[in-house]
């Protein structure tokens, strides 16, 4: 049991290090930027959708922690960001 409860702690603890949604990542983030780029550095969105050649895509909830990012070619033009630590 106690064993159980180390690797669920171990599991957590490891989760939310990964998490890319953050001020730091954020930061780097720079207008101008690739698309690849970008993902590199928070990861894949977990939606994007095109309009007048224009692509918009967000990483997390939109009514919560998110970053969401529009692309024209490919090249960052806009940032923006919802409760990020």
């Amino acid at each position: 049991m106690r064993f159980r409860l180390i690797l669920v702690l171990f599991s957590m603890l490891l989760l939310a290090s990964c998490n890319k949604l953050n001020i730091t990542n954020f930061d780097q983030l720079e207008t101008g930027m690739k698309y690849n780029k970008v993902t590199d550095i928070i990861g894949s969105p977990d939606s994007c959708n095109e309009t007048l050649g224009t692509r918009t895509c967000i990483w997390g909830e939109p009514k919560g922690t998110f970053i969401k990012a529009s692309f024209i070619n490919e090249a960052a033009i806009f940032f923006s960001h919802g409760k990020l630590k």
